[in-house]
């Protein structure tokens, strides 16, 4: 792992109140031992944890089998009962549907963790409350047939793809100063409409090696350790796609209102523990890929990279326009990696035929492929929290929100503080 810069970003808003007591809370303390004693049988389960110390050293000190794991599951779970109580607050009532709902994915995990396996989609339903859409070829084959009209020439499409592509790399001395201006861009935006807590900041490092291109470490205290993929050349308009998915607004954003709103203010210790693997990661993933149209909406972005970070990168500008018509194709096209997931894991295909789908349906690159590939072997169905989780968080915001931005970020944000899972999203009969 190579190490090459770190920086920290910070802005301030206001001071939390006092938690209040909640007969939720004897649960929560519950919910949190088990899922860091998850976190013994899984090194990914826990993505962040920054609660009482103390309830580390009670996992830690017990050490539960997954078979314990899953029986204090049941046993919460039954305490919770499947319907919820009429709370006063409608928080609560997120509240009690929330543990409900992630206890139910920590004992689907630590089934599989003990070798029980599934078809992608039941595995899907069971750790993210969501299930996948099914695509087939022919859809996949008609976005592309869009895409070829947009990239005009006698070559294969992956070769003009990947031609086009390269004009719009960030060449890797202007790598940092793209990111800075498109990381500032993103905050100032977000700043305009939610306010942070006292102190927040994220620290940027870059760095080889990982299978993923960017990962947000949340710390607690509002503050993120944000780390950046450069095995890699990144194109100009990823540098919008990660300042906004890993920060403002983000996970970080996220990360930080939820523990503003609910751990610091509530008292709802729940929160302080993130495991990846649960219906949690939708709302995360999907909020922070719909937060780059919230901070750009409409042709903002577009003009946003032709006029600044075009220009920062040494890139043509004259391209910004086909670019981002490019990239509205692709879009779709993100499905397909949920498509070759499927079939891979479900034993469909193999390796080879995987890698090669990838390079079919998302033209990329052999390496690129593979390292897709290596993802999806680690990560599985968690696949369907970038696309569908975006789509679930769009029309959940687009629908409560209306038409005007000034109300897509007051339900936005109100989204982001809040215990709201998949299936609170849905439209209610």
């Amino acid at each position: 792992m190579r190490r090459l810069l770190l920086l920290s970003f910070a802005m301030s808003a206001c001071a939390p109140a006092a938690p209040d007591p909640s007969p939720l809370d004897a649960v929560a303390t519950q919910y949190v031992v088990l899922a860091l004693s998850m976190g013994q049988h899984d090194a990914n389960y826990v993505d962040a944890y920054y609660g009482p110390d103390s309830l580390r050293a009670i996992a830690d000190r017990d050490a539960l089998s997954l078979e314990a794991i899953t029986a204090g599951v049941d046993s919460l779970s039954a305490i919770l009962g499947d319907v919820v109580p009429a709370y006063a607050d409608s928080m609560d009532q997120m509240r009690h549907r929330y543990l409900r709902t992630q206890l139910g994915s920590m004992a689907f995990r630590a089934r599989m963790l003990a070798g029980e396996q599934s078809r992608f989609d039941v595995e899907a339903r069971g750790l993210y409350d969501a299930t996948p859409p099914h695509f087939d070829d022919a859809h996949f084959d008609s976005l592309l047939s869009a895409l070829d009209q947009l990239i005009p020439g006698d070559a294969s499409l992956a070769e003009r793809y990947q031609a086009f592509r390269a004009r719009v790399m960030i060449p890797a001395a202007q790598v940092d100063t793209v990111f800075k201006v498109a990381i500032a861009a993103c905050r100032a935006r977000t700043m305009a409409h939610l306010p942070l807590p006292e102190g927040e900041r994220f620290d940027l490092e870059y760095l080889t090696g990982t299978s993923w291109n960017a990962y947000n470490w949340y710390q607690g205290g509002s503050v993120s350790l944000i780390q950046v993929n450069l095995d890699f050349p990144i194109a100009v308009d990823r540098a919008i796609d990660l300042a906004c998915h890993e920060g403002y607004p983000g996970h970080h954003v996220y990360n930080a209102s939820l523990e503003r709103a609910l751990v610091d203010e509530r008292g709802w210790v729940e929160l302080s523990v993130y495991p990846l693997f649960s219906p949690q990661s939708l709302i995360a993933e999907g909020s922070a890929n719909y937060g780059i149209e919230m901070a750009f909406p409409g042709e903002a972005r577009t003009a946003f990279e032709r006029d600044s970070l075009f220009p920062l990168a040494g890139l043509d500008p004259a391209i910004a326009e086909q670019n981002a018509a490019v990239r509205e194709a692709m879009a779709g096209l993100n499905y397909a990696r949920n498509m070759v997931a499927r079939r891979y894991l479900d034993g469909e295909i193999d390796s080879t035929a995987a890698v090669a789908a990838m390079e079919h349906y998302w033209l990329q690159e052999p390496a690129a492929a593979a390292k897709t590939l290596r993802f999806i072997e680690t990560y599985r169905s968690y696949v369907i929290n970038y696309n569908l989780g975006r789509d679930m968080v769009a029309q959940y915001v687009e629908r409560v929100g209306g038409a005007e931005m000034s109300e897509r970020w007051r339900v936005f944000g109100e989204l982001l503080a809040s215990p709201r899972l998949p299936g609170d999203l849905a439209p209610r009969p």
